[in-house]
């Protein structure tokens, strides 16, 4: 607190090399903001490497010195913490997706005609720091996960601080990094754990298909509906979670409707003419780039808004290889008992190679690499020879004696107990 009594103002850094649009913005924010501003990004990342409380950089895409992408990347070695709006003029889009790539939180397209929309945005971005920075709570992994690393707390440390609430929360991340693991661990730390927990896989129901699972139907809605009508998803998790994955994969028109629900707390069912009231916590998430898919026009820009309110990132595997090892030892119990193996370990060499592997699959992959490794073992401990050739582009060395049983002296030993 500073000695005024007053809350601490979060920190923005905005670079431009327009006068005009920097002291606009500052004048704009700083009513909710300590506004800092930079005219090229020499000037910016002093800045950020004398001040490590930034919570978020508004960067033009095209700055003095050097691209705001490679500002970003400079400033995110510094302050990893920090995030990072980029600025794109029309014709620059393709260089705010580069940015998106190397760490951006998001990008807004210039000229700034409605500061109340940006603001929203500078906002959603600065409450996912101040989440991140703040205490957590209860330190350590939360069920069903597995890392200690500081990419797997950042995790741990939002969804503890996000599930009380009933804020919507997006969970972006590649396919296999446990996006639904976190959104089950949002609903059971919430006030909503009695209530059902509703999962959706959006990819997997046809677009003529998808609009009746979620909001259910009348009876005679449809050539084949039900006599009785059917409850539909949003309604079946009433009181509850509502977990919708890879909701970039929803039409234009049912997110028309979606959005409706969320705004109204409301759904129409399929052939009905009744709005029927619904309480119900939505958790979203998707692989894809759903920025991208907005200015691409696949994407509704008003749902994307709704959605954004909180933002949680499951990272790739590569980005977290120091967790390998616990994740190996955690399959190998669970999978030794579940196939009735006998493998009680693997050898250090054979974990460095998993350790070195690219896993494009992230943690799905090795999941089934282990359980792979664990059915066509011939011995209790797994060797350099057990590992699957298909994992990876990596030169895995084989040799008779990679074949034999491990000694216990040279094995890692994972206790099955």
């Amino acid at each position: 607190m500073p000695p005024n009594g007053t809350e601490m103002k979060p920190k923005i850094l905005i670079v431009d090399d327009e006068k005009m649009l920097r002291d606009t913005l500052a004048k704009w924010f700083s009513p909710s903001y300590e506004c800092l501003t930079a005219p090229d990004a020499a000037e910016a990342m002093k800045v950020v490497k004398s001040d490590k409380d930034i919570a978020l950089m508004i960067t033009d895409v095209r700055i003095p010195g050097e691209s705001g992408v490679e500002l970003l990347k400079k400033a995110k070695a510094v302050n990893p913490g920090m995030a990072c709006i980029v600025l794109t003029a029309y014709g620059t889009v393709d260089l705010a997706v580069e940015a998106m790539k190397e760490g951006a939180d998001d990008f807004f397209q210039k000229p700034i005609t409605d500061l109340k929309a940006f603001e929203l945005r500078v906002a959603k971005a600065v409450r996912s720091v101040t989440l991140e920075r703040g205490e957590g709570g209860d330190d350590g992994e939360i069920e069903g996960f597995t890392g200690k690393s500081p990419a797997m707390e950042r995790v741990y440390r939002l969804i503890r601080k996000v599930a009380p609430t009933d804020a919507t929360v997006i969970i972006e991340g590649p396919s296999g990094t446990g996006k639904e693991l976190a959104a089950k661990a949002i609903h059971r730390l919430s006030r909503r754990a009695n209530g059902p927990f509703v999962a959706v896989e959006c990819s997997a129901l046809a677009k003529d298909l998808l609009e009746s699972e979620l909001f259910g139907y009348e009876a005679g809605a449809f050539t084949g509906a039900s006599a009785k009508g059917r409850t539909g998803n949003i309604e079946a998790a009433n009181g509850g979670t509502l977990f919708l994955d890879e909701i970039g994969e929803i039409d234009l028109m049912t997110q028309v409707k979606l959005l409706r629900t969320l705004e109204t707390r409301t759904i129409k069912r399929v052939g009905g003419n009744e709005d029927l009231p619904v309480d119900f916590r939505l958790v979203a998430a998707t692989n894809r780039n759903l920025a991208k898919m907005v200015t691409d026009g696949k994407f509704r820009e008003d749902l994307y808004y709704r959605l954004n309110v909180i933002d949680i990132r499951t990272p790739a595997l590569k980005d977290h290889t120091e967790d390998i090892p616990l994740l190996v030892d955690r399959f190998l119990k669970e999978l030794s008992a579940k196939n009735g193996s006998q493998v009680t370990g693997i050898a250090p060499d054979a974990l460095e190679i998993l350790k070195k592997c690219p896993w494009p699959g992230n943690v799905r992959q090795l999941r089934n690499a282990v359980e792979k490794m664990v059915v066509l073992a011939s011995g209790s401990m797994l060797t350099v020879e057990d590992i699957p050739p298909e994992i990876g582009n990596i030169d895995i060395p084989r040799s008779e004696a990679g074949k034999q049983d491990a000694a216990p002296s040279q094995a890692v030993g994972l206790s099955l107990e």
